[in-house]
């Protein structure tokens, strides 16, 4: 079962190797995403966000139903953890009538 369980993640891992090998360097300028996508961003927030801050203006305008998922996911996240731990915290109660 170990060795099974090895050449399982063996192949994963170079799986992930072999599909992360076209990606763009980091910080390359002449990746997709700085070539089209991040001017664009830049150029939109300068002339229709009022938000100094390019970072919060993109989080803010841009992608904020996907922020706001994300802050969805963490809070039922949060209020399951809070769920378990109060349920497993109670002690059956004895019924002394008998």
């Amino acid at each position: 079962m170990k060795l099974l369980m090895l050449t399982f993640l063996a192949g994963l891992v170079a799986l992930l190797v072999w599909a992360s090998a076209d990606l763009p360097d980091r910080a390359d300028p002449h990746a997709p995403a700085n070539r089209h996508l991040s001017p664009e961003l830049t150029e939109m927030t300068e002339s229709e966000v009022v938000i100094p801050n390019l970072v919060s203006a993109i989080l803010a305008d841009f992608r904020s139903y996907d922020t706001l998922g994300e802050t969805f996911v963490i809070f039922t996240a949060g209020l399951a953890v809070v769920l378990v731990l109060q349920r497993s915290r109670r002690v059956p109660e004895e019924d002394g009538d008998e």
